[in-house]
């Protein structure tokens, strides 16, 4: 693949060109120059958009797709077509198909179906068998395959010594161990946050104590395994406070936030949408200014799409059967610039891989072309015709976003969103 960009705005933080205005020669999916002007005498391919800003190519750290066993909500093919015009070239998949992810055998099953397309596929495995939370999975040998991090997808570790061994165990061959923050006991049948939203509604409620003694005990066993664990998307201010805290003693913490938790609170449960109908569930607006600030000063590591495509037959139903889960690929960035400058969100749609342990690519000369192409200006209704997943169900239908994604250029391959 041989191309030129031209006028992009770099914004790379760990690249020399960050702030500049530049043209950017590709060779054979390398960068090869970049300069104020590249002349283009073998007639390239010429990438040229209104206000073009170029990044790394953003990462996701939590997507979930349907195959196997669950296609009619989302395909593995269809899911990355997703993720590329979303920006995304890279995402972690969760084990959460038919069957669960937790053998070496299904880890290449993921891997294989993603060859040879523009947006890498990295595979969660489960952390227990069958996500059961009574044995421990094979989590060396899907190492081996290709798995970058061990969790039971929005499942909950209730037996405290099971996470204890596997914090042990994962920690001889350097694994990441995933611990979803619910204490089922104390969440009970509630499915939104419980407060002064739920009782006004008549909805049962999810109260902030059952991911925050979660997130206790969960630091409590890490520091005293001395391991490595990610959790992921928490959702309250407290729960921020603690990881700040445990930060503070040097633990080997890192956690993310979904974007929904961020941008909306349980004020949009007023019209029983399903679609809002989320794990964790939407919390306070003090909540959201908290989660904010654990963004801002670095206590919270990473944001996720935490991208969930459920079926019609699943989620148009009565809001307490409906299941939990909102797409959010392809609104990810126009979410987050409505609460965040551009770098920022651009520093945090690059941040995570590292932690997963996955070979990031500076936009520099000699460097492979790993690139997300925007425009950060410019609001737009989001509605069905934005979505390119197979299900719609988004928390951000009808949501005003702000600024467009052009596309991506990885894996030899150019993909565009418009």
């Amino acid at each position: 693949m041989n191309l030129i960009i031209k006028s992009a705005t770099i914004l790379d933080a760990q690249s020399t060109f960050h702030g500049a205005t530049n043209d950017i020669l590709i060779e054979n999916g390398f960068i090869t120059q970049i300069a104020s002007n590249i002349e283009n005498p073998n007639n390239y391919d010429v990438i040229s958009y209104e206000n073009l800003h170029v990044s790394q190519g953003w990462f996701d750290s939590s997507v979930s797709l349907g195959e196997p066993g669950f296609e009619e909500r989302e395909t593995i093919e269809n899911g990355l077509k997703t993720a590329a015009k979303s920006g995304f070239t890279a995402i972690a998949v969760n084990p959460n198909a038919n069957p669960i992810a937790d053998t070496k055998a299904d880890i290449s099953f993921l891997k294989n179906n993603a060859l040879g397309n523009a947006v890498d596929l990295f595979p969660i495995g489960a952390l227990t068998s069958k996500s059961e939370s009574v044995d421990l999975a094979e989590l060396f040998d899907m190492k081996n395959a290709g798995a970058i991090a061990f969790g039971d997808y929005q499942k909950a570790i209730a037996n405290p010594n099971l996470l204890k061994i596997a914090l042990l165990y994962a920690s001889n061959f350097d694994g990441l161990v995933l611990s979803f923050p619910q204490e089922d006991k104390i969440a009970g049948k509630g499915i939104v946050n419980e407060g002064h939203n739920s009782t006004r509604l008549g909805l049962k409620g999810i109260p902030s104590l059952a991911e925050e003694l979660h997130v206790v005990r969960d630091l409590f066993l890490l520091e005293y395994t001395e391991g490595k664990l990610h959790i992921p998307t928490i959702s309250t201010a407290t729960s921020v406070a603690l990881i700040r805290e445990a930060k503070a003693k040097g633990l080997n913490v890192s956690c993310s936030v979904a974007i929904h938790n961020l941008v909306l609170s349980d004020d949009e449960l007023e019209a029983f949408d399903t679609n809002y109908k989320v794990l964790p569930p939407l919390r306070t607006h003090t909540d959201c200014e908290a989660l904010l600030a654990g963004l801002k000063d670095g206590t919270i590591d990473m944001v996720t799409s935490d991208h969930n495509p459920i079926d019609v037959e699943h989620k148009k139903v009565e809001f307490d059967n409906a299941m939990h889960g909102t797409i959010g690929l392809e609104s990810a960035f126009g979410a987050l610039q409505t609460v965040l400058d551009t770098e920022k969100v651009i520093e945090l749609l690059t941040s995570g891989k590292e932690r997963f342990g996955i070979k990031t690519s500076q936009i520099e000369e000699g460097q492979e072309a790993n690139l997300t192409l925007f425009n950060p200006d410019g609001t737009y209704t989001f509605t069905e015709q934005h979505m390119y997943s197979t299900s719609k169900n988004s928390a951000f239908l009808g949501k005003e976003l702000k600024g467009t994604v052009y596309g991506i250029v990885h894996n030899q391959q150019k993909i565009d969103s418009l």
